[in-house]
């Protein structure tokens, strides 16, 4: 017999026990993919809308000094990265189906959790390398304008603001992400063992 064809939605049926656990399963698994979809939007939009600003801007002000650009395209460029890689994640949710097996659902958990640490870890670190170098590119030309105790000020900020981001927001990110997913996976590891005895 194929353990990895069986479908588990009809054998727990079966149980009445413990119908409600398999239900409650299901149902954090459509809120994992409903709450993952709606992110993958928001982030969309705000990236999309973040460099039509800079783009505006650009357009606006003029800036004079080489540096000045190669910040804004850089700026754009890191956001226009991780939009890349991060939609590719929008066909592994859409890919959940609720009449798959269990087996099938633990594979799609599973392959959505190594692109999601490809993400958390490689795209994100050059995100923020590229982000930042586009930032302090960017600045140059109006800090060069400022006194020396302004132009330490501006860039002090805006370093610290992203220290802030990669060493304390992100992490957390990640470890909610990471906890959202784990548990999912154990619940279907776990349904899928006792479907193996």
């Amino acid at each position: 017999m194929d353990n990895n064809n069986i479908d588990f939605k009809d054998l727990w049926k079966k149980q009445t026990v413990s119908q409600p656990n398999i239900e409650d399963l299901m149902a954090r698994l459509r809120q994992f993919k409903k709450s993952a979809v709606r992110g993958l939007w928001v982030t969309n939009i705000l990236l999309s809308i973040t460099s039509v600003f800079i783009i505006f801007i650009w357009c606006y002000f003029q800036p004079q000094f080489i540096s000045t650009k190669i910040g804004i395209v850089l700026a754009i460029l890191s956001m226009a990265f991780y939009l890349f890689f991060y939609n590719k994640l929008m066909n592994k949710y859409k890919n959940i189906d609720t009449d798959q097996t269990n087996h099938e659902y633990l594979q799609q958990l599973i392959e959505i959790k190594k692109k999601q640490n490809f993400m958390q870890s490689t795209v994100l670190s050059w995100y923020f390398v590229l982000l930042m170098v586009g930032i302090c590119l960017y600045m140059y030309e109006y800090a060069s304008r400022m006194t020396v105790l302004y132009a330490l000020i501006a860039y002090g900020v805006t370093l610290l603001w992203i220290g802030f981001n990669w060493f304390y927001i992100r992490p957390k990110q990640v470890k909610k992400h990471q906890e959202k997913i784990n548990s999912l996976i154990a619940k279907f590891e776990e349904i899928n063992n006792q479907l193996e005895l």
